[in-house]
């Protein structure tokens, strides 16, 4: 994954694409920067972190940027998510989300709010870059709400 950023970056340069090299240099600057903090290589897994991340940080500022009635930041964020969203995996359905959580809550028979935290740590290997983790999160909590 890391291979492929960097491949694309030359090949943006090549092609003069200045939206896809400036986006894609702030991925390996963030690459670099948590290879720094790790102590050790990135994973694909970590490279995909990273590339959620981003997306997360873009979709924040186009909200505040629809606060300020600023159309061109918000057309030129959504191009860069554009382009980030290339490089995740496929994005899994709301029906296989629902699935995955609900055999954590079969799996882990939860009593009480408390343990939102087990069901967290049970569904986020398989769901993490797959899906908006906040999204589960609050779908976690509406049916422990339910449930109680």
């Amino acid at each position: 994954m890391k291979e492929r950023v960097l491949k694309d970056i030359v090949t943006a340069m090549k092609e003069k694409d200045k939206e896809r090299l400036t986006v894609l240099r702030m991925v390996k600057g963030a690459m670099q920067l948590e290879e720094i903090n790790q102590k050790k290589e990135l994973t694909d897994e970590d490279v995909i972190g990273i590339f959620a991340k981003q997306i997360k940080t873009r979709k924040e500022s186009i909200t505040e940027f629809e606060k300020g009635n600023r159309q061109d930041l918000i057309d030129q964020t959504n191009a860069e998510i554009k382009i980030l969203e290339e490089y995740m995996p496929e994005q899994l359905s709301e029906a296989e989300v629902d699935q995955i959580i609900d055999a954590a809550f079969l799996e882990i028979s939860p009593e009480s709010m408390k343990d939102m935290g087990r069901i967290m740590k049970e569904v986020t290997p398989k769901l993490k870059g797959k899906t908006d983790m906040s999204t589960v999160s609050t779908k976690i909590r509406n049916k422990l709400s339910e449930m109680l």
